[in-house]
This record gives C-alpha cells, sequence and structure tokens, in this order.
C-alpha cells in the first residue's frame, strides 16, 4: 500500500478537513467518501475499542495495534494524536518512530501533565514548558523521515491562559514544531487573534466542546487550515446503535431497514 505524506496536502488551497476514524471501518469509509486524509485521536478510538474514556488508561503498545488495524483498511495519508509521546524525551523519539513505521505521516505532541483529560474538559495541568520544548526537539531530530508533520500542541489556554498558551506556541515553533495547535479557544475573538500570530494552525471543532463551531471555511479566514473533526462519527454512530437496540428491546423491528442494505455494508468491507 503506498499512502501519500500527511505534508503533501497542505500544498492545497482551502481548508483541510479530516473525519476522525475510531476503527477500520470508520476509515475506510472515510476514503470512499472522498476525503483526501483522515484524524486517528484518541477520544473515538479507545472508546471504541475497549470501552474506556480516554485518560491515559491504555499504553503506546495498545494505541499502536489500534492505529495499525484502522491504517490496514484506508490507504489516505493520516494524522495520528499522539498524547504526550508516553514518557520522556525517549519515549517520544520511540513513538514518533513507531507510528513513522507504519506510514503515520503527521503527529499530536501536547504538553498536558499526566493522567491527562479531554482538551475541553475543566481539571487539566500542564508541564514546564522547557519540559515540551524538549520533546519537540526530540521528535524533530529524531525523526526517521523528514516529511513526517510535527503538531504541537498547548493545552495552556484552559490552565494559565490564553497569553501564555501563545508564548509557549511561539516556542514550540522556536523548537522546530511544524504547526502549532492551541486547544479550547474560547469565543471568535480568540480564534481571530491567534489566527493572525502563527503561520500555520489546527482548529478544533469539537461536536459538544468549548470552542466555536464554524463553517471549515469560515476557520481557513481566520487562519487555521487544518480541521480535524475527531469524534463526529463516533457521536453519530453512538446513536445509532442506541436507537436500533431499544428498538430492539421494546420488539419494534419494521424500522431496522433504516440502516445500511446487506449489500451496502458488502462493497464497503470488500
Amino acid at each position: 500500500m503506498t499512502r501519500k505524506s500527511f505534508r503533501s496536502l497542505l500544498a492545497a488551497d482551502g481548508p483541510l478537513i479530516l473525519p476522525g476514524a475510531h476503527d477500520a471501518l470508520a476509515a475506510r469509509l472515510i476514503q470512499r467518501a472522498g476525503f483526501e486524509g483522515f484524524f486517528i485521536g484518541g477520544f473515538g478510538m479507545v472508546g471504541a475499542r475497549y470501552g474506556v474514556p480516554d485518560i491515559g488508561l491504555k499504553s503506546l503498545g495498545d494505541l499502536s495495534q489500534a492505529v495499525r488495524d484502522i491504517l490496514a483498511a484506508c490507504e489516505l495519508p493520516v494524522l495520528v494524536d499522539a498524547d504526550d509521546g508516553y514518557g520522556d524525551v525517549k519515549n517520544v523519539v520511540h513513538t514518533v518512530h513507531t507510528y513513522e513505521c507504519m506510514g503515520v505521516g503527521g503527529l499530536f505532541l501536547e504538553d498536558q501533565q499526566w493522567p491527562k483529560r479531554c482538551g475541553h474538559l475543566e481539571g487539566k495541568r500542564v508541564v514546564p514548558v522547557e519540559e515540551m520544548e524538549s520533546k519537540i526537539r526530540a521528535a524533530v531530530s529524531e525523526r526517521m523521515n523528514p516529511d513526517t508533520f510535527i503538531i504541537a500542541r498547548t493545552d495552556a489556554r484552559a490552565v494559565t491562559g490564553l497569553d501564555d498558551a501563545m508564548r509557549r506556541a511561539e516556542r514550540y515553533l522556536r523548537a522546530g514544531a511544524d504547526c502549532i495547535f492551541i486547544e479550547a479557544l474560547r469565543s471568535v475573538e480568540e480564534l481571530e487573534r491567534v489566527g493572525k500570530a502563527f503561520p500555520l494552525l489546527v482548529a478544533n471543532p469539537l461536536a459538544g466542546g468549548i470552542s466555536p463551531i464554524l463553517r471549515p471555511e469560515e476557520f481557513y479566514r481566520l487562519g487555521f487550515k487544518i480541521l480535524p473533526y475527531g469524534i463526529d462519527l463516533i457521536l453519530r454512530v453512538t446513536r445509532s446503535m442506541q436507537e436500533a437496540l431499544a428498538d430492539m428491546r421494546s420488539g419494534r423491528f419494521e424500522g431496522m431497514g433504516s440502516g445500511a442494505s446487506l449489500q451496502e455494508y458488502l462493497e464497503v468491507v470488500g
């Protein structure tokens, strides 16, 4: 399987929309829908595969196996959430190499302190900026493929405020990060301020989160190129399964045909 580099997707004008794949079937559907790339985040993947929340309960071994299974079903370039790199600088390098060997072309690395939480929840903590700088320098200098795209994520907005988050982002860029992601911005005004300050940015239009949800073209106009929609599919799937199970439980089977047909499903999985 030949997979284009994630970095190559950034050359085109306009926003880069990356649906989140929580499993191999979702990745296959994303490819069939005509998207250029996709995103694998822990929130949906850990919930779908293990039935637990994304709060650091699973190891790199668990997560990398899940990513490997997803990648086997899809040829698109992929961006993967690598959390904090799962340890110190040595672990970060190991994490980058592990994912590179699978064909992953883009990675998030974040400055949350362990144990981590969803970026849009309260109670987060961040590591000292110097610690994160060291991780970024190691990831960039030791990546095996110079095309591997390293995104530095800071969760400082919710912890120490926007000014500190932007100062951290500037230092992460100087440490070698290819792109910046300031998590959980609170308003369009904050998006505008950040968008004017950095050349290449990620926005997180999280369903049910605390950040504004704009159209992709509006994010792009404000300076945000990369748009991972990490949990939209898993939330839709969860609701659909709940409704189907409620119908089964109550004996209402006449509406069960509203899903994909058997033939449609077989066409997807081959």
